[in-house]
């Protein structure tokens, strides 16, 4: 995973959205939003680390919410660990994963975000 700012993610959502205004595909983009202190972001970071190696590289952001007011607001985070899932897609609204019950779970969750 790839950690990132909240000035960089905000970026790369930005140069997300021009694309998309011009019709030119985007790329999707994973966020693995936790803080240094959970518990189960432990865990979820664990079941992310097997998830990352059956999936494409550098797929996969993660972000500490401690530093990420804005985008917190934006997307209406209620809690973590949290898989924000933005597809690249026209008109596709970005989606959030709260539960993450098993490897299986999160892999199907994010290839169905990037097919």
């Amino acid at each position: 995973m790839i950690t990132i700012t909240e000035r960089e993610l905000l970026e790369r959502l930005e140069w997300q959205e021009r694309l998309l205004q011009r019709g030119k595909p985007a790329s999707p983009m994973i966020v693995f939003l936790y803080t240094p202190l959970c518990g189960t972001c432990g865990a979820a970071r664990r079941m992310l680390d097997v998830t990352e190696k059956l999936l494409p590289d550098e797929l996969i952001l993660e972000a500490d919410v401690n530093f990420l007011p804005a985008v917190v607001q934006r997307f209406q985070i209620r809690s973590v660990p949290a898989l924000l899932a933005i597809s690249g897609k026209p008109q596709e609204p970005p989606k959030m994963l709260y539960r993450m019950g098993s490897v299986q779970d999160i892999l199907n969750y994010i290839r169905g975000v990037i097919q």
